[in-house]
């Protein structure tokens, strides 16, 4: 056959876990729970994982609000001011991370996102004001952008038939983090590092977010 002089796609793979559809750009047409093959259900267990992790270092401070608010002197007002602008951040995050999605993929922006996040989420016990806590949350908040990651990474890997699918169980685990955190943090380790610091409250809430810190700057 003669050569038509059209550039050749290269793919990375050339063999596949799951079934895929040539139309649809190797696309997995359907979804292996139990499988952590490349590229399709990989991808898959890291979208919810990593939007997991992001709602472990987005709510780790909600159940130490109570003790910070005494600690500090906080009104309520302040409290749920530091909340708003928390969700605020968020909000801007996802407007510039879809254009960065579509320029990088969704692996180098979710990596970029939760070290950033997990740094501010770190340095929680440093604050000392209701300004300190608006502006920590206001940076702790990115972590939320995380969602379009989650969300483009599942929709590059699924067709159209499936993806549907897909992206209501990546964003449903991930979403599961937000509820695991408050047990973790408020019923778990707030108590653990409270009995360790022999009972003193603002010690332990001062250093507890470290935990949450560490695991996604890990991850």
């Amino acid at each position: 056959m003669a050569d038509s002089g059209e550039a050749q796609e290269v793919k990375k793979y050339t063999e596949y876990d799951l079934p895929v559809d040539p139309d649809q750009d190797d696309k997995a047409t359907e979804i292996k729970l139990f499988s952590i093959a490349r590229p399709h259900m990989r991808a898959f267990h890291c979208s919810w994982l990593g939007f997991f992790i992001a709602f472990f270092i987005w709510f780790a401070i909600a159940p130490l609000l109570s003790e910070i608010k005494d600690t500090l002197g906080l009104t309520k007002q302040e409290v749920w001011t530091s909340s708003i602008v928390g969700v605020g951040g968020t909000i801007f995050m996802r407007f510039l991370l879809g254009p960065m999605c579509d320029k990088f993929g969704a692996r180098v922006p979710f990596m970029i996102v939760l070290c950033s996040a997990s740094i501010p989420t770190g340095l929680t016990g440093l604050v000392e004001s209701a300004t300190g806590l608006a502006i920590l949350r206001l940076f702790i908040g990115i972590a939320g952008g995380t969602f379009v990651m989650c969300q483009y990474w599942t929709s590059r890997m699924f067709t159209r038939e499936v993806v549907g699918t897909a992206n209501a169980l990546v964003g449903g685990w991930g979403n599961l983090g937000g509820g695991v955190t408050q047990l973790v943090m408020g019923s778990v380790l707030f108590p653990l590092f409270k009995k360790f610091y022999d009972d003193d409250a603002e010690k332990a809430w001062r250093t507890v977010s470290c935990v949450p810190a560490v695991v996604a700057f890990s991850i």
